[in-house]
């Protein structure tokens, strides 16, 4: 089963999570801008593989700390 949530419009601050070898390379500003929204699950993505359920972006207040957690333990390769 699937849902989504609307009407909602938040500004996300990404970098307490750019952090090693998947979201590390988007500090550079030309890689994060290409990110683009899949047209099939609704969510944001990257060319390099990178993206967030749509469900975390909504709640990232609840979420950016469990996130930030679980960056401080990735490794930049």
């Amino acid at each position: 089963m699937s849902y989504w949530k609307i009407g909602k419009e938040q500004v996300i601050n990404f970098e307490p999570i750019l952090t090693g070898e998947m979201y590390g390379s988007l500090r550079d500003i030309n890689k994060f801008n290409q990110v683009d929204i899949d047209p099939e699950v609704h969510t944001l993505v990257w060319p390099n593989g990178a993206d967030f359920d749509p469900a975390i972006l909504y709640d990232w207040q609840i979420n950016i700390e469990p996130l930030q957690k679980m960056a401080a333990q990735w490794v930049q390769i």
